[in-house]
């Protein structure tokens, strides 16, 4: 087994998110990047700034079939930068936003594409190795990018192992019937550590599996469903506290929250729409437990927005650390920014002009 070489040297976050917003925490330089190299960082070709004024507006997908208006690249080139800290938190509420998609790391790709394809139901959507940075990339989910959330996976050249560590939950896939998805899972050797059967405290039907990096996945048994990528769980030190960062800084809605205090916990449902159309953020609070260890497996979610600049202000107002200044990034016009919530945990904020021409 290859030894996990430190974070601050070699372990490279997703390729289509976070290019630059790590650059001195992965001790990286910008001005080392030539515009060949740059121009690996991103998901397609782009277009040169000039030429992305004047774009015609483009439509993204909703778990729900409706479309989402975005406005031309242009427009939001600076904007928001003298707006008041009323205007912004009020524009949060109206951005366009979606989950795009969750990126993580895992030591054997193709291994990790076989479980998913052939237990999990997903698709390869695309795949792109990076060879003058050694690590690689997959993307896979249920249905197209731009109306879907999917996973985009990290292989990093002579890695093969990551710590999860304890922060991390789960992620969510709903499926018709729990049961025979299980069944499938054993038969292609995958491993069960919670058998098909009603949550505690409801109806419910639920089983835990894990991936071959040992990531859990929660199925759920759900009636047909736009989104069967439907889950992201995450525990947090102080609940009440995320809550208000994410409603009010990343404009999501408070979907429905559950206090259990027979087991201690309690979970809190954010999004961007209902559960059953949309994919969501569940957070869980343990009673007592104010710190996680992160480990270095898991990375961020990536989140589509109309303007990365009133983005940034809004996080900022709202207490969150901004890693990476909004802005498009050196060499192409994808426009980001980056963030930390009070946890630690990181989010990419794409603009939504330019992540539908990476898709191009």
């Amino acid at each position: 087994m290859v030894g996990i070489i430190p974070m601050a040297s070699s372990i490279r976050p997703s390729l289509s998110t976070l290019r630059f917003a790590g650059a001195s925490r992965l001790g990286l330089s910008l001005a080392s990047f030539t515009p060949r190299r740059l121009a690996c960082f991103h998901l397609a070709s782009a277009l040169p700034q000039s030429e992305s004024f004047g774009l015609k507006a483009s439509k993204l997908l909703r778990g729900d079939g409706k479309t989402i208006g975005v406005a031309a690249a242009g427009n939001a080139a600076q904007a928001g930068t003298t707006a008041t800290p009323e205007n912004v938190l009020e524009w949060v509420k109206q951005d366009k936003r979606r989950l795009l998609h969750v990126v993580y790391r895992v030591g054997d790709l193709d291994r990790t594409i076989k479980f998913y394809t052939e237990c999990l139901g997903m698709k390869l959507l695309r795949k792109r190795d990076i060879p003058e940075e050694r690590y690689t990339n997959a993307f896979l989910g249920y249905g197209p990018e731009d109306s879907h959330f999917v996973i985009e996976l990290t292989y990093n050249y002579g890695v093969d192992k990551y710590d999860i560590g304890t922060a991390f939950g789960h992620f969510g896939i709903a499926v018709d019937d729990v049961a025979k998805t299980v069944e499938l899972v054993k038969a292609k050797g995958g491993k069960v550590t919670r058998e098909p059967g009603p949550v505690k405290g409801g109806n419910t039907v639920i089983a835990f599996v894990e991936d071959p990096d040992g990531y859990k996945f929660e199925l759920l048994e759900r009636g047909p469903t736009p989104e069967p990528l439907c889950q992201v769980m995450l525990r947090v030190g102080d609940l009440d506290r995320s809550i208000t960062f994410y409603e009010k800084a990343f404009g999501m809605e408070l979907l429905r929250k559950r206090d259990n205090p027979e087991y201690k916990y309690t979970i809190a449902i954010l999004g961007y729409g209902p559960e059953d159309k949309n994919a969501v953020l569940e957070l869980t609070y343990n009673y007592g437990v104010t710190e996680y260890d992160k480990g270095n497996a898991y990375a961020q979610i990536a989140v589509g927005t109309d303007d990365v600049y009133k983005t940034a202000e809004a996080i900022k107002l709202c207490g969150g650390k901004i890693t990476r200044e909004p802005g498009p990034l050196p060499g192409i016009n994808t426009k980001i920014t980056a963030c930390l919530d009070p946890d630690g945990w990181k989010s990419v904020f794409v603009d939504n002009v330019d992540f539908l021409k990476e898709l191009e």
